[in-house]
């Protein structure tokens, strides 16, 4: 596993975790990075000081962390609605009233993601997770 401090092209700093460099760099190109805070996919390695792995407490530390995020990611699955592609469209309409409040996921492009935000519509990006093997 690699540890990167990544960066949007807001400024905003997160980490990522990946298994090599090749695996950020096909993730980052398909757009399947995105920004916590604003959910950009223009992602990008920020400056950073090379980190030495270490077994034991943190190791383990890791691996209950990663498995308290598949936790949380699986509720958030259980108790939503995939509506796809058409969540922009169905959040717009639950916002009017036009549809029944309920909790909804599914995808939205970068510019889709911001018109909703600016037209002060809550949402939350929801990242895939990488797989066990990374």
């Amino acid at each position: 596993m690699i540890h990167y401090t990544l960066v949007c092209d807001d400024g905003h700093d997160f980490d990522g975790w990946f298994r090599d460099s090749e695996t950020f760099e096909s993730q980052s190109a398909q757009g399947l990075i995105s920004c916590p805070f604003c959910a950009s996919t223009h992602v990008s390695r920020g400056v950073m000081a090379p980190a030495v792995s270490r077994v034991g407490a943190r190791a383990d530390d890791a691996v209950k962390l990663r498995e308290m995020i598949r936790e949380l990611r699986e509720k958030v699955v259980a108790g939503t609605e995939d509506v796809g592609e058409r969540f922009p469209e169905e959040a717009r309409k639950i916002d009017g009233g036009a549809a029944v409040q309920r909790p909804i996921r599914g995808r939205a492009t970068f510019e889709e993601a911001k018109a909703l935000l600016e037209d002060g519509i809550e949402i939350l990006p929801l990242p895939e997770l990488p797989n066990d093997g990374n």
